[in-house]
């Protein structure tokens, strides 16, 4: 949700904790958003930890894409994962169906070992249009 908030989150965040937020602070891209999670192997079950991700740069360098660190650290200037859900690989597009295919391409320039990922997201949303 948060790549197709039109506004600055910082001032919003601000207004609420002053009381001060506006209805018209807050306004929403007519865009959609597609996310796909990269998870360790193994989860929700047991899974390795300190496995060296590359290609993020790579993807965050898409248009429209922006990758979300959720299970991972860094180690002597390597990005690693150190969870489950590892990243929220989340692209922007003016249909599901091409954001759905950005995010699939970021995830594609993304590696580490044992990753996996579901490939049927948004079929649900696909189906209804």
């Amino acid at each position: 949700m948060l790549p197709l908030l039109d506004g600055d989150l910082a001032e919003i965040m601000l207004a609420c904790a002053t009381g001060t937020l506006k209805p018209e602070m807050v306004k929403w891209s007519n865009k959609a958003a597609v996310c796909v999670v990269m998870a360790s192997g193994g989860y929700p079950g047991s899974y390795a930890k300190n496995v060296a991700i590359t290609g993020l740069q790579e993807a965050n360098n898409l248009p429209d894409v922006v990758v979300f660190q959720a299970g991972t650290k860094e180690v002597q200037g390597q990005v690693v994962t150190s969870g489950g859900r590892v990243l929220g690989v989340t692209a922007v597009s003016d249909t599901i169906a091409n954001a759905k295919e950005k995010a699939y391409a970021a995830v594609d320039r993304i590696h580490f070992e044992n990753a996996h990922y579901r490939t049927d997201i948004a079929w649900r949303a696909l189906r209804r249009k």
